[in-house]
């Protein structure tokens, strides 16, 4: 089968199969090869490994996958694309195409049935508009990760890897920093897609710690003070966690712990580090 980081070859398939780009799946195919090289080697894998590809669109990187990879199993949602990847991937049989949303798909199970529960690699060209649920559901559902290698919009990839006091900063810098060590390996011109994006992209490779760099008493009440912090950028911290619902704290309990932090009653969450939220958490569930 033919390349098809090579422009016309990806042409080429979609003139046949007469495919139509949907904007609600935020399609970009990419088309160079040199980008699809530098994602292939970002993410180191090698024949042991399990994939996971997320959009495998036509199947341009699933191509790069099966060479390199033991296994990879595609998830793709658009139905028209299936017929493609059939064609496309017919030379390999270690690939596996599921047609179905990936939000939805019981993926620990998967890597139960595929692996035997060991650590898979997460490789995808991931749709802007649902970047984040996609990554903070692999981490949250605890998936057997190794390593997750993205391409993503660029402030997207900003985002994940900065620290506090930046504008960029926020719940999803958090998370990710949480889970995972993130590196920016590319930027990634619009040029380099079909149909072109209006911005910028970045393959970002997140590789998973084994231990949080954190301590947190209670996972789940972190993120949920983290979210808080960040849902109203404007408000202080007080304020913002002593309104947020559900988190059960009032105004006089988050003064007190940040005084006990050495803090100011004024300070935003931006100001934040990851330990200081980890602290913060933890002083917080002790009085509740």
């Amino acid at each position: 089968m033919a390349t098809l980081g090579i422009p016309q070859n990806t042409i080429a398939v979609l003139q046949k199969y007469n495919f139509n780009f949907q904007k609600k799946f935020g399609q970009n195919f990419l088309i160079d090869t040199s980008v699809l090289d530098r994602i292939i080697d970002a993410s180191g894998i090698t024949k042991e490994d399990c994939v996971l590809e997320i959009g495998p669109g036509i199947g341009t990187m699933t191509q790069y996958l099966a060479e390199r990879a033991g296994e990879v199993i595609a998830v793709e949602i658009d139905k028209a694309l299936i017929p493609i990847l059939k064609e496309t991937l017919a030379d390999y049989d270690n690939v596996t195409v599921i047609n179905d949303d990936i939000l939805k798909v019981d993926i620990n199970s998967i890597v139960e049935e595929r692996n035997g529960g060991k650590p898979i690699k997460v490789v995808a060209n991931l749709p802007y508009y649902i970047t984040t649920p996609i990554i903070m559901g692999l981490f949250e559902n605890h998936v057997p990760l190794k390593s997750i290698t993205i391409m993503v919009q660029k402030e997207v990839a900003d985002r994940m890897q900065v620290g506090p006091g930046t504008k960029d900063y926020g719940a999803l810098s958090l998370a990710v920093q949480y889970y995972a060590k993130p590196e920016i390996v590319a930027n990634v011109p619009p040029n380099c897609f079909i149909p072109r994006p209006n911005v910028g992209s970045a393959v970002i490779r997140l590789t998973r710690y084994e231990e949080p760099p954190v301590k947190a008493d209670d996972e789940a009440f972190l993120f949920a003070v983290i979210r808080a912090s960040f849902n109203q950028r404007r408000k202080t911290l007080a304020n913002g966690l002593s309104n947020a619902p559900g988190l059960g704290v009032n105004r006089e309990q988050v003064v007190s712990v940040l005084e006990e932090m050495g803090l100011s009653a004024t300070i935003r969450g931006e100001a934040l580090t990851l330990e200081q939220f980890a602290r913060l958490s933890n002083l917080l569930l002790q009085r509740l």
